[in-house]
């Protein structure tokens, strides 16, 4: 698909980062993304997977801050990958008022209880601490519209699986989607959790 639809300020940003059309698998995830299925999108390492979720992202979001609560949650790995997201968000929302914030377990949970709460749309987060933020009644989840988990093959360490499946009884109906190199038993186990007749789109 072209870019044609999508929001002016996200069409701006994409011509901003040199980013004219997209390209063949995106052309397969956009539509199912940009529709608010839940799906797994399966595919190697730079086919741009989350070029198209920060993508999808940002338009259902409709380029603009809202209120205070996150609509939207990405679950990445650890402090780094958090780190890396956040500022390839930023490269796509910088000519818009959306506020992404980076949630990692290095940091004071003090203080991250307060910058939430000041009012953030998208947060990237690792698995622990968002739990543990949210059983402190630190992030409020009853606003999130799309609930994201990125690079998701490491789900089978550090308890991240269990984490993640106790705060989806916390969220309300919304759009689920994980990203993954390749379809593991953890995470297809959340198709009979909390997703709902999730797509599968596998790139080469």
């Amino acid at each position: 698909m072209s870019f044609k639809k999508l929001h002016p300020l996200l069409k701006e940003a994409l011509q901003n980062v040199g980013l004219e059309t997209s390209n063949t698998f995106q052309k397969k995830v956009l539509p199912t993304l940009k529709g608010g299925a839940d799906a797994y999108i399966i595919a190697p390492k730079g086919s741009g997977k989350t070029t198209a979720l920060i993508i999808a992202t940002i338009h259902k979001l409709k380029a603009a801050a809202f209120e205070d609560s996150p609509r939207a949650i990405i679950v990445v790995k650890d402090k780094a990958d958090a780190i890396i997201l956040k500022e390839d968000y930023e490269k796509f929302t910088n000519n818009t008022d959306l506020r992404v914030y980076a949630l990692y377990d290095e940091y004071d949970i003090e203080k991250q209880k307060e910058e939430v709460y000041y009012g953030q749309d998208i947060v990237i987060a690792t698995p622990s601490r968002l739990s543990k933020l949210y059983f402190l009644n630190g992030i409020h989840l009853g606003e999130i519209q799309l609930f994201a988990i990125e690079d998701a093959d490491y789900l089978g360490r550090n308890n991240a699986y269990n984490h993640i499946l106790r705060l989806s009884e916390s969220i309300n109906k919304c759009q689920f989607v994980i990203i993954a190199d390749e379809m593991n038993s953890k995470i297809k186990n959340y198709q009979n959790a909390f997703m709902s007749n999730a797509h599968l789109i596998k790139g080469k």
